[in-house]
């Protein structure tokens, strides 16, 4: 009883003095401030020249007779909306990720969840090609669960068990090998053409019908993760602590392991398989508001939309008429912040 009592000091104190409510309340008042604003600026540049005033009235007053109403609001905001959904998902995720395993370098992308939606797809359009979109979803996050046990049986062989670095090395050698798979099944089966899109990384193909999938399934997966925030927490801090305070570790785990799936598989699905989202952004969130997952999911969420929504605009305005992949552009940031963090993490080993 004396030790739970220390420990829950313990874990309080640690996360009192490196966690800043302040931060967090400002990264989301303003944050979701420039989410609308944002928002508006990506519907309002594209091939077609439309004023700022025709995507006012396409929002709040539509008309369907319209023609730049009509591009708006059946091409251009589900796009831009699928890409805040999309952004949400792969940064919540990550963050989810580095908490439960206290893994700086954990991300759907390297541990090879990604690479598990899509090889999924590639299944999926082989031998099922009228799948509907909610079942392609289904596809993607059976695919990323393949992928998560593959990860962590491998890692877990070895003598020593599961560190982060081997995480990362059995997620590069998972990823490696679906990669192969899902060309080899797109070499064979002549569907590289219908993979190229999810390849690149692309939110270009987002319709209303998707989201209306979607926007329940990302929701209800975030609400979930804010719900064991605090769990998490105590997770990141370490298990023994997490146990002295009574936390059932194996059952959070699972729950938030499942959520994980959920939203990398949805992501994927989406906009293919792009990574270093969820590895950037939950690292910039918990510099800014320290250590409590309270703050950081949520954060993690809107700092993530954002990114991919700005990421989403530049890829189609940076070389028009032609489309940047988002993955891409991504990767410029995420390689160089990803060899840094695996530099400090080699030091600490």
């Amino acid at each position: 009883m004396a030790m739970a009592k220390e420990n829950t000091t313990l874990a309080t104190d640690k996360t009192k003095m490196r966690s800043r409510p302040l931060a967090a309340t400002l990264i989301l008042t303003v944050g979701v401030v420039l989410l609308g604003v944002s928002v508006m600026i990506a519907i309002s540049f594209g091939a077609a020249d439309i004023t700022f005033n025709d995507v006012w009235r396409a929002v709040f007053s539509f008309d369907a007779s319209s023609h730049e109403q009509q591009v708006i609001r059946e091409l251009r905001l589900p796009r831009v909306l699928g890409a805040l959904l999309v952004g949400a998902s792969f940064a919540v995720a990550g963050a989810i990720m580095q908490g439960m395993t206290r893994n700086p370098l954990a991300d759907s992308g390297l541990l090879g969840l990604n690479a598990g939606a899509v090889l999924a797809m590639a299944v999926c359009f082989a031998f099922f090609p009228n799948t509907s979109y909610g079942m392609l979803i289904v596809f993607s996050f059976l695919g990323a669960a393949v992928s998560v046990a593959l990860v962590f049986g491998i890692g877990s062989m070895a003598k020593g068990g599961l560190t982060p670095l081997r995480l990362v090395l059995a997620g590069a050698a998972v990823s490696a090998l679906f990669g192969a798979l899902s060309e080899g099944i797109a070499l064979y089966f002549r569907i590289g053409q219908d993979l190229a899109f999810w390849y690149a990384g692309g939110v270009s193909g987002t319709r209303w019908s998707h989201l209306a999938i979607l926007v329940p399934v990302v929701v209800l997966a975030i609400g979930g993760a804010i719900t064991i925030s605090r769990s998490i927490t105590l997770l990141s801090l370490g298990e023994d602590i997490a146990t002295g305070l009574g936390q059932k570790t194996k059952h959070i785990k699972l729950f938030g392991t499942l959520i994980v799936l959920v939203l990398a598989g949805s992501a994927v699905s989406v906009i293919g398989p792009v990574g270093f989202v969820g590895l950037i952004i939950p690292h910039l969130t918990r510099y800014i508001v320290g250590v409590d997952y309270r703050f950081i999911i949520p954060c993690s969420a809107v700092l993530g939309a954002l990114l991919l929504i700005w990421a989403d605009l530049i890829a189609r305005t940076i070389n028009p008429p032609y489309e940047t992949p988002i993955g891409a552009l991504i990767a410029l940031i995420g390689v160089p912040f990803f060899l840094y963090l695996a530099r400090k993490e080699r030091r600490t080993l």
